[in-house]
């Protein structure tokens, strides 16, 4: 039986920039269950979609017994199910004069360097001031909408903290293009991290891949992490350019990543289940850095993670020109690097 509990919030701890704007209870007999999760509650919810309920699923917000479901292919068993419903978006995001770097723009695209601290796109609590908004105002009219109200000409995106360069589509043949792109992992995307040590490896090396399923962690729904199950296949590539204090025993390095896929927090889940988790991060810092790691991350004013997307190549997606972007660190990040070559 489907309980509506509309505008009702949901009890427990929420995440910072999400406010929920009500909550569905379904108890599942044992006759009920046994087919896909996301299905058998889509029969019993006919309010919702099964495309939503998978949604809700991967972020997190749909629980059987007090323990979030990670899978939305999987088995539905009996049990007492919970879906937290987030309060849904103003209908257009309004464009907003916010200056942007713009590395490129042509009448199909436009790359622009994010700094930290933006949203790529709004979401509850962070309404206005994302990139969307900028591009709205910068670009007005042209646009792809192939993205919806919310995320026009979007095709990829950075955590809101990740600083560094992000494309997005003017046009719906650039958008399709971009698209196929991305999901063919036929894009060259590096991020530099400063991290907490360096990777751990016991022949030392200064290369390596990191290969693991990432999927919402059962422990905490606002984070990330390696899966064994109901998770997606990622892999990054790293290279250690530099590290920082004693060369047996680094306190700190700088990491280039490579990713071959492009998951949610997928560097920064990745680094740290090696043991170099970014600088910085409050999610997956895992512990606190060496004091004199710690002074300088105080010095250097950051705020955010340490990690930087700095490269991103890929082919025009309408003329087929080969175009490769650089950025370099922002501010925080260059300052810290200085100051961890004094280490």
């Amino acid at each position: 039986m489907a309980t509506d509990l509309t505008l009702v919030p949901p009890e427990g701890p929420r995440d910072d920039e999400e406010e929920a704007f009500g909550l569905r209870l379904l108890t599942l007999a044992p006759e009920d269950a046994g087919g896909r999760v996301d299905k058998t509650l889509a029969e019993r919810l006919p309010e919702m979609s099964r495309a939503r309920i998978q949604a809700l699923i991967a972020e997190g917000r749909v629980s059987r017994d007090g323990a979030p479901i990670n899978n939305a292919s999987g088995k539905a068993v009996p049990g007492d199910y919970r879906l937290e419903i987030p309060a849904p978006l103003a209908a257009e995001p309004a464009g907003e004069a916010i200056p942007l770097i713009v590395l490129y723009e042509d009448e199909h695209l436009i790359v622009v360097d994010k700094p930290p601290g933006m949203a790529v796109h709004p979401a509850p609590g962070s309404e206005s001031g994302t990139l969307v908004n900028a591009l709205l105002h910068h670009c007005g009219d042209s646009l792809s909408g192939i993205g919806g109200v919310a995320r026009p000409g979007i095709v990829h995106r950075i955590d809101k903290d990740t600083s560094g360069i992000v494309v997005a589509a003017k046009s719906d043949a650039a958008h399709q293009g971009l698209s196929a792109l991305f999901a063919a992992h036929d894009i060259d995307r590096v991020y530099i991290a400063l991290t907490r040590g360096a990777p751990r490896d016991a022949k030392g090396a200064a290369r390596g891949t990191i290969e693991g399923a990432i999927g919402r962690s059962s422990a905490d729904r606002k984070k990330m992490a390696l899966v064994k199950s109901g998770g997606r296949h990622a892999i990054t590539h790293y290279v250690v350019e530099r590290t920082f204090g004693a060369k047996d025993r680094p306190l700190a390095a700088r990491i280039a990543c490579t990713l071959e896929t492009g998951r949610t927090h997928q560097i920064r889940v990745h680094l740290a289940s090696v043991g170099a988790p970014c600088l910085g991060d409050p999610l997956y810092g895992s512990g606190p850095p060496a004091n004199a790691v710690r002074a300088a991350v105080a010095e250097a004013g950051l705020t955010r993670q340490a990690l930087h997307a700095a490269v991103l190549g890929f082919r025009h997606p309408v003329t087929g020109q080969a175009m490769r972007f650089e950025s370099p660190l922002p501010a925080d990040m260059a300052r810290l690097q200085a100051l961890l070559e004094d280490l």
